[in-house]
């Protein structure tokens, strides 16, 4: 089918069901939706009413009524329609010896040959939420992936202590927790504003569109972290241990990671609100940074540009950009987000340098991202949006100079708060990679189908 019949039948659907689906979304407005209690304080709700919530506020948003627990789950399956394609040179590998009765097995088959793919469902992802009240202001919450794209069994991807009131008494104490947050345990680092609008495995309801950042800046660490806020300003720092594990050998070859974020988030009007915030990380040497690689989950994007013998969960991060900073980073993003009635505007520019642990000379990548969404109907039931995103840089491996972009164009449909259904097309193409990589001349394209719920 080439691209003109494709636009025409694209463009020929869309103008038969949107006016269905405008008077879906008007009826659906006309019904009473009854939400769940929050009955856990100073927590970000996993609904609808979660979107555009960044650090919690200090608004308890609950009573205190004693200790409570509370469960909560998010559920996501997707349908993928993409193509790939590459034109990078053949790379022979060492033939595999043939199993009995295979005597015809091949030899040396080529490393950049592409996984045949083609339309059909990825495997369902789902997370589990626990949280309990321990006293005012007090709470814990441990977050489990039931089912993830690198891992199909049950484990944990982060628990901690999150304290927004104090536990003792005092009038000076009281005083400096109106405007300060506590976080202590194994939690996800607050750097940049996007980590709280992707998709996080099972939890894909926050996210206007079904891929994430093509550089993806998410980790879970063991450390301790303060946010200040007031009258709209905040700040933020942190002190981890700059890796997804635990860790107490080899000490000469480790150090902190060190974080910081200022920014302010203002309503400026009933209608407009603004906020701006940079970041900043720093660690002088690791083992296994992993503020690139952290995401344990997988992306969205399953087999893209990965070879014929890839799998599933090994091959989990396909489709993004790993600069490969293992053993020292610094980074630095800045944030823009603005919000007009149902028009939303939120933008990235972030800088890495670091290296690996085979390497001595530091590299640098940078990203751009611009994104725009527009939420419409009563409760902002619909809504249409489109982001572009683009890395460049060195990214190792003889990739000195390369250009990954991406443009996305969805929307999506929230049938209750809890339960969305959303759709993108959209294409990825890589720039500048040498003959031998496999993603040399790459690109894939197409259209995913997401939906998800959460509560």
């Amino acid at each position: 089918m080439n691209n003109t019949l494709r636009l025409v039948l694209a463009t020929s659907l869309g103008a038969t069901i949107a006016p269905l689906i405008v008077t879906l979304g008007a009826q659906q407005a006309d019904k009473s939706e009854t939400q769940p209690p929050r009955e856990i304080q100073y927590v970000r709700p996993m609904d609808q009413r979660g979107i555009n919530v960044f650090e919690t506020k200090k608004d308890a948003g609950a009573p205190y009524n004693g200790f409570k627990l509370a469960w909560g789950a998010a559920f996501t399956q997707q349908f993928q329609g993409l193509s790939h394609e590459n034109s990078a040179d053949v790379v022979a590998v060492p033939a595999v010896q043939p199993s009995p009765g295979n005597a015809g097995a091949a030899a040396n088959p080529n490393r950049n040959k592409l996984m045949p793919i083609a339309n059909g469902f990825n495997n369902a992802t789902a997370n589990l939420y626990m949280n309990a009240q321990l006293a005012k202001g007090i709470r814990v919450q441990l977050t489990s992936y039931l089912s993830a794209r690198h891992h199909n069994e049950t484990w944990v991807k982060d628990g901690f202590i999150q304290m927004d009131e104090s536990p003792i008494d005092l009038p000076l104490f009281n005083t400096l927790m109106k405007y300060t947050t506590l976080k202590i345990g194994h939690f996800e680092v607050n750097y940049g504003d996007f980590h709280f609008k992707r998709s996080d495995n099972g939890q894909a309801l926050f996210n206007p569109f079904v891929g994430n950042a093509i550089m993806d800046a998410f980790t879970t660490e063991i450390g301790a972290e303060a946010v200040l806020q007031h009258q709209g300003l905040f700040g933020v720092v942190a002190l981890t241990n700059g890796e997804i594990r635990g860790n107490i050998t080899r000490p000469a070859d480790r150090s902190p990671a060190v974080m910081a974020k200022l920014g302010f988030d203002r309503q400026l009007t009933d209608d407009v609100r603004v906020r701006f915030s940079g970041s900043w990380r720093n660690q002088g040497s690791a083992i296994s940074n992993t503020l690139y690689s952290g995401d344990r989950a997988g992306s969205r994007y399953y087999y893209v540009l990965e070879n014929d013998k890839a799998t599933e969960s090994a091959q989990f991060t396909s489709g993004r950009i790993n600069p490969g900073f293992s053993d020292k980073l610094s980074a630095y993003m800045l944030n823009p987000f603005i919000k007009v009635k149902g028009a939303e505007f939120f933008g990235m520019y972030e800088q890495a340098k670091g290296r690996g642990a085979s390497e001595t000379a530091l590299r640098e990548v940078d990203q751009l991202m611009a994104e725009g969404v527009y939420r419409f109907l009563p409760n902002e039931k619909l809504f249409v949006g489109a982001r572009w995103n683009r890395v460049t840089g060195d990214v190792g491996g003889g990739n000195s100079d390369v250009t990954v972009t991406r443009g996305n164009v969805g929307g999506g449909w929230f049938i209750t708060q809890s339960l969305l259904l959303k759709a993108e097309l959209m294409e990825q193409k890589y720039n500048g990679f040498i003959r031998t990589d496999i993603r040399s001349g790459g690109k894939f394209r197409g259209f995913m189908i997401e939906a998800v719920t959460a509560f």
